[in-house]
C-alpha cells in the first residue's frame, strides 16, 4: 500500500474533527421531535438534516475555500463542475431511519479529487461508530484497521441489499438472511469491515449517498462497481448512478458476473 498524500492526510485530520462535531449535533437532535417534512421529490428531511449540513458547509469550505461543495442538502451549482476538488456530503444519510428512531443512519463526507474520493469519514453516531479511510492509508473503524472478508462463495455469503432485490438474491441460491441496513454508506461501511461480506445498491443512488464510503471498502481491500465492472466516478454532471456491487476482491468478480443481467 502506498503512504498518503500529506496534503490528503492534513485534511483529513480536519475532516474527521469536523464529522465528530456534525455527529454530536446530530445525536442531541435525534429522537428529540425534530421537525420533518418532505421535499419536492418526496424523500424526507429534517431539521437536524438542515443543521449538519449548515455546520460542515461552514467547517469544511473553511479549510479551503477553492474546494467545491456537493451536498444533499444544498442547491446544486454548476461552478462545482469547474473545480478539481470537491466536498461531496450527506449531512445524514438514511432520514428515514432518523425520523423512525432507528440507528442505522449516519453522516458522509468525502474530499473527491478528480471524480475519485481521497479522504473520507463515515460516521454513525447513534451506535458510536466512526469509519475512516485515505486514500494510501487503509481504513480504520474507531482508530483500528479494518479489511474486508474473503469470503467468495454468493449462496453462503452475507449480502445486505434493499428489499425490491429479494428475488434476485434468491434466485442465485443466496438464503443467508441480513437485518435490513437502511442507509447505503452503513451498508458499504460493513463491508469494509468485514461484518458483512457484499453489499447491493439499487439504481438511483447520488454521488453523496456513497462517494465516502465508497473510499471505505477500496482501502479495506474490496471493490465497487457497477454490473459492467466500472468504478464510480464522482462531481460529473450528473451524480446520480446505476446499481452497485461492494465486495470483497474474491467475490466481487463472481457477484457481478452473476448479477450483469439483474441489475442493469
Amino acid at each position: 500500500m502506498t503512504s498518503p498524500d500529506p496534503q490528503h492526510a492534513a485534511i483529513h485530520r480536519q475532516l474527521r474533527d469536523a464529522v465528530a462535531e456534525a455527529s454530536r449535533l446530530a445525536l442531541s437532535m435525534f429522537r428529540n421531535n425534530v421537525r420533518a417534512w418532505n421535499k419536492d421529490n418526496a424523500s424526507p428531511v429534517t431539521e437536524a438534516d438542515l443543521a449538519v449540513d449548515n455546520f460542515l458547509r461552514e467547517r469544511l469550505t473553511g479549510i479551503d475555500p477553492a474546494i467545491g461543495w456537493l451536498s444533499e442538502e444544498t442547491v446544486d451549482v454548476p461552478e462545482r463542475l469547474l473545480k478539481e476538488r470537491v466536498w461531496i456530503v450527506d449531512p445524514i444519510d438514511g432520514t428515514r431511519s432518523f425520523i423512525a428512531g432507528r440507528e442505522d443512519w449516519a453522516i458522509c463526507a468525502a474530499l473527491v479529487e478528480r471524480g475519485r474520493p481521497v479522504a473520507a469519514v463515515v460516521e454513525v453516531p447513534a451506535t458510536g461508530e466512526s469509519f475512516a479511510a485515505i486514500k494510501g492509508g487503509g481504513t480504520t473503524k474507531n482508530g483500528q484497521k479494518i479489511s474486508v472478508s474473503m469470503k467468495d462463495k454468493i449462496q453462503t455469503a452475507t449480502i445486505a441489499y434493499p428489499a425490491k432485490l429479494n428475488p434476485v438474491l434468491a434466485s442465485l441460491g443466496n438464503r443467508t438472511e441480513v437485518p435490513r441496513i437502511h442507509s447505503i454508506a452503513v451498508r458499504l461501511s460493513r463491508v469494509a469491515s468485514s461484518e458483512i461480506d457484499a453489499a447491493l445498491a439499487a439504481m438511483n443512488a447520488n454521488d453523496w449517498d456513497l462517494a465516502a464510503a465508497d473510499l471505505l471498502v477500496h482501502e479495506a481491500g474490496g471493490r465497487i462497481t457497477d454490473v459492467r465492472g466500472r468504478t464510480p466516478v464522482y462531481n460529473l454532471a450528473t451524480h446520480i448512478h446505476g446499481a452497485l456491487i461492494a465486495a470483497g476482491s474474491t467475490l466481487h468478480p463472481k457477484l457481478v458476473a452473476a448479477l450483469a443481467a439483474s441489475l442493469k
